[in-house]
Order: C-alpha cells, then structure tokens, then sequence
C-alpha cells in the first residue's frame, strides 16, 4: 500500500473524544463536538519536535473545553502545543483560540482579514443589532415576525468564541511554514470567509483544507449584513478553480468536517457544477420578479424553518443573485418596503 492509501485505511475510523489517530507521518487527527445536526469538527495537530503545532481549536462551549482538559491530561502531558494556526473565523475553527493561547502562551496565526472580521462580530456580542443589518434583512424579504427573530438571535457568534488576543501573527497566501521537517504552504481561498487558510505539504502531499474542500457536503457561501453587494459566490468559484491547479489531483485532502480523501479536482468541480445548477434553477424561477425569500425553495428544493438554517439559506441564495446581477443577468428593484425583487433579463 502507498502512504496515502495507509491514511485512508486510518480514515475508516474516526477519533473519539480524547482520542488521536494518526493520519499521516507527523499528522494526528482529533474530534471536537458540534452542538447541531453537523457534529463534528476535525482539528489537526503537526508533530514539531518538541511540541506539538495545533490547526483549529473547536467552538467556545463547555463541552469542547472538557475534551481539551482531557487531550491537555493525556495527549498534550509531555509534548504541549506551541504553535496555534487557524483557517477561519467561524466559531468551530477559531472557538477556543483565546482560551489555548492563554493556556499554553501561545501567539494566535490567522490571516487578517480572518483575524479582523472575527474581532468585529465579536464585539456585536450583547449589543442590539444596528439598522443597516435590520435594513438589509428588509431588503432579503424579511417580515415584522422574521425581523423579530433575528433580533433575538443578534450577536450569538461571540457567545461561543472565546476572548481572542488582541494581537496576532500573520498569515498569506504563497507562505512557507516549516513544521517538523515539512513544508507547510498557505493556499487562501474566498467565498465561505473572506480569507480562508488551507495548508498543503508537498512533501506529504496532504492539504489541510478546512471547510474550502469537504468531502460530503457543500460549505455556506453567504452574504451577510456587513458586505451586502459582496460577490461571495464569484469569489468561491475563482478559488475553486485555483486550488485545482495549486493542489495535485492525488493530494490527501484533511477536511473539517467528514473523513479524509482523496480526489481534491473532481470534488472541486462537483462543487462548482453544484452552484452552476444553482443558478440555473434560480433563472428558471424568475420569469416574474421575486424576492430573496421567494426563491429559496427553487435554489435548495425544500422549505426552511425560520432558524439558523434560513439565514444561512438566505445569504447563499443573495450569493447567487449578486453573482448574477454582476453578470448582467438579471435586474433587481427595490419596492417602498424595502424588499428586493428579482427577474431574470430574457433575451
């Protein structure tokens, strides 16, 4: 068998809580939990010698902070961590990033625009949601209930991200991290968050690649309150496109969520050709001008709760008709309630 094919042996079984597999030489593979239905993250500790160099912490909960206290009892009571990289901002990667720094004096390595933004949502933390944000989800088609409920959920991200330092070590496309005896090269991709880490070693010909490549499921590609132009959709298929030919074919892809595999090329194009039905769907379902909310059911072929779900449903749909009013595909007015209609430009 090759390396590879020995780490997708490995692959078969996950860890358990407390537990490391290893993955590939010098690579451990740890399980934290999720509180939802995707329940799971995978963090990824690099062998560096005398301690131990650590990719994503899990979600600021306290059941993430008990299986730390377990791995810092057990896998860490020799060897400690010394080095803290992140991919991105969201809760499950960056959670515990403050609380490891402070554990093991560490400097937290994120890219800025990563490191940025997490401080900003941050800081919504307890605070009452400002009118552009209430503006913009007036704007995706949002009744009084709805805005309500949005209302009472503001500022939830930094209830599960644990106080980050207030400084950071920067990281950038094309870097080289020396880790252990193998090179570590960052790959930014876009789109999922504005500037997303993955790590390839050429030398082990393995990619951590965060939520840019997953092997079961398709990373939210979202437009939010803060940026409600952005054109996430066209920048998570350029980076798409990209990794396919900054990673070889044959890498052995270490995702966040679900197993490892190999096969980075065909699943990066299943996901762009997923996005290209996306909107192929939604031009069919905009003979007659809609809103945001209208389109939902045509974009993920089923009805959303009002949850966590549907403002993740609706920012990637917005992803989709930025991308297409970018592409001069589509007009989009605004009526004296300040919802969005949408219709496709026939011709």
């Amino acid at each position: 068998m090759t390396e590879i094919e020995d780490s997708l042996a490995l692959a078969e079984t996950p860890p358990e809580a407390g537990a490391v597999v290893p993955i590939c030489p010098g690579v451990g593979w740890l399980r934290m939990p999720l509180p939802m239905s995707l329940d799971h993250i995978n963090l990824w500790l690099l062998d560096d010698g005398d301690g131990w160099t650590l990719v994503d912490t899990g979600m600021g909960t306290p059941d993430v902070e008990r299986v730390w206290e377990q791995h810092i009892a057990t896998t860490l009571a020799d060897k400690p961590i010394h080095r803290l990289l992140v991919t991105h901002m969201h809760p499950d990667h960056v959670g515990m990033a403050g609380w490891l720094a402070d554990r093991f004096g560490l400097a937290l390595e994120m890219t800025r625009g990563e490191y940025l933004l997490c401080r900003i949502l941050v800081a919504d933390t307890f605070q009452a949601p400002p009118p552009e944000a209430i503006r913009f989800y007036r704007n995706v088609g949002f009744d009084d209930k709805q805005i309500a409920f949005y209302v009472s959920k503001f500022g939830g991200f930094g209830r599960v991200v644990r106080r980050l330092p207030a400084a950071f070590k920067r990281l950038s496309d094309g870097q080289r991290l020396s880790i252990g005896g193998n090179t570590w090269e960052v790959v930014v991709g876009r789109g999922h968050s504005p500037e997303h880490a993955c790590l390839f070693s050429p030398e082990l010909n393995a990619v951590i690649s965060g939520d840019q490549i997953l092997p079961n499921i398709s990373s939210n590609v979202s437009i939010w309150p803060t940026e409600p132009d952005a054109d996430a959709l066209g920048d998570w298929l350029t980076s798409c496109r990209e990794l396919q030919t900054r990673l070889p074919e044959d890498v052995l892809v270490l995702p966040s969520h679900g197993q490892p595999f190999q096969g980075a090329h065909r699943r990066l194009q299943s996901l762009i050709r997923g996005h290209e039905h996306g909107l192929e769907r939604l031009l069919t379902a905009m003979d007659e001008p809609r809103r945001v909310v209208d389109l939902l059911d045509a974009l993920f072929k089923r009805s959303l709760p009002m949850g966590e779900h549907f403002f993740m449903a609706c920012g990637e749909c917005l992803a989709h008709l930025n991308y297409l009013l970018r592409q001069g595909q589509i007009t989009r007015e605004t009526d004296d309630d300040g919802a969005w209609w949408h219709q496709r430009i026939n011709g």
